[in-house]
């Protein structure tokens, strides 16, 4: 059996747009993939159905995979074959211990590739509004791991201390320390210093002080890690290029109930700043289409697409049966945006779905009526889906919960934790969902698609 690839990427500091192309590519492709707890789980959404998932952090009541166990799980799942994918927070050669990974693969011969990302040592500040470099204020730039085998960080303090700008990687814990070593070897006692927890995330917290000030007030507010502290004057621009934290939904994080259909609600929350956690987890399970539907092609009236997926498994049969689209002489309809982008990325012209055209198929879903239908794929419930669940409740503050439909409703609550539930804000799209989340004891209230945003933006 041929050895397979390892793939180490960076899945950059959080926010799931800031992965890069090349990464997001690779992620597409794994047959496994190894992730940490830092890495944003709505990422592996982008996996193959068939990836297999494996957590290397720490949860309550599971226990955390040691480095010597990773190193062997790479090793052991190349040599089956598999593309691997190693998914590490922000960038695999900033504190990431790739290096490690790395040479245990080539002592066993095992090819692998390093996919760069975005270090959150970057990418925190610049979403609390402060770039690490400036003309005026900053023209030299260090990262510091402020944690790791030694109880304090292993650096010149003297040398550290004449940089502009510098970036200390989970550096709560030790933040008395490093601001007592800055300001003996020369940092003035008013050098501006921010904490930035959960960098470019909706969650993103900050706190400013000095190097006199910030320790004291970091206990005080009992601020914790994932934390990037800054020290620097560039600090000061803070003020008016503070962009992020300005997003009408910043700070709101809000979990959607998903029925396993398609939606763009998670993408325009986001867009305006939330975190948004999107449950249950699914996957799309490809199913082999009917070879009947091959041979009535030409003689549909009118095709429907339910999603963008269905979109894609379709044409992809089409291309693996070798069948000219041109023998499709029906009109084309989009039940959602995506698959209505879908058919026109491949130059097809999309018409609104309106009343059935004499011979209709409906690709994608199963149970629409007396038409007939295509089914390219099934949903599933993910494995992994209650893990991430039990996650989210422990590391996210969520308020709101947006129910989009009446599945969505029993889909989440077949999940269980009806009383977390009845502690959050509801919000349904229509009577018959409010209805049917009533049924299970929750209070909830319609708002309209149209102002989905003013409403989450008002809520507490």
């Amino acid at each position: 059996m041929p050895v397979g690839t390892v793939y180490f990427v960076g899945a950059g500091p959080g926010d799931i747009g800031l992965i890069t192309v090349k990464g997001l590519e690779r992620l597409k492709q794994a047959d496994v993939v190894l992730y940490d707890r830092l890495v944003n789980p709505e990422l592996l959404t982008y996996t193959r159905p068939d990836c297999e998932k494996i957590y290397c952090g720490k949860l309550p009541k599971h226990h955390i995979l040691r480095q010597e166990q990773i190193n062997a799980a790479l090793v052991a799942k190349a040599k089956e074959g598999k593309t691997v994918v190693r998914l590490k927070g922000g960038d695999p050669g900033v504190f990431g211990r790739v290096g490690e990974e790395a040479a245990e693969l080539a002592k066993h011969g095992i090819p692998f590739e390093i996919v760069p990302g975005i270090t959150s040592g970057i990418a925190a500040p610049l979403y609390a509004g402060i770039p690490v470099t400036h003309r005026e204020y900053g023209h030299s730039f260090a990262l510091v791991s402020a944690h790791g085998q030694a109880t304090e960080p292993q650096v010149d303090w003297s040398a550290l201390a004449k940089m502009d700008t510098i970036a200390f990687y989970m550096g709560v814990a030790n933040l008395p320390l490093i601001c007592d070593q800055l300001l003996a070897h020369g940092k003035r006692s008013d050098t501006p210093v921010i904490l930035i927890r959960w960098g470019t995330m909706g969650r993103q917290q900050t706190l400013e002080g000095t190097l006199e000030t910030i320790a004291k007030k970091a206990e005080e507010a009992a601020f914790s890690n994932p934390a990037i502290t800054l020290v620097g004057d560039v600090i000061t621009l803070r003020k008016t290029t503070n962009w992020f934290e300005k997003k009408r939904l910043f700070g709101k994080q809000i979990l959607l109930a998903s029925d396993g259909t398609e939606t763009e609600f998670a993408q325009t929350l986001r867009a305006e700043g939330a975190d948004v956690f999107e449950f249950p987890k699914w996957k799309l399970v490809k199913k082999e289409i009917e070879r009947y539907v091959f041979a009535k092609l030409p003689s549909y009236e009118q095709i429907i697409f339910t999603s963008s997926e269905s979109v894609r498994f379709f044409f992809a049969a089409l291309r693996s049966e070798k069948i000219d689209v041109r023998t499709i002489k029906a009109e084309l309809c989009a039940r959602t945006p995506r698959a209505k982008r879908a058919l026109e990325e491949r130059g097809f012209h999309v018409s609104d779905e309106q009343q059935p055209l004499g011979k209709t198929l409906v690709v994608g879903e199963k149970g629409l009526g007396s038409k007939e239908w295509c089914l390219t794929y099934e949903v599933k419930q993910e494995e992994t889906s209650q893990l991430l669940w039990e996650r989210m409740k422990e590391e996210a503050d969520v308020r709101t919960v947006i129910f989009p439909t009446v599945a969505s409703v029993h889909c989440l609550l077949a999940m269980g934790d009806t009383e977390w539930l009845s502690q959050r804000t509801i919000l349904c799209f229509d009577n018959e969902t409010k209805e049917t989340a009533q049924t299970y004891g929750l209070f909830a209230r319609c708002i309209e698609k149209e102002t989905l945003i003013d409403d989450v933006a008002r809520e507490r």
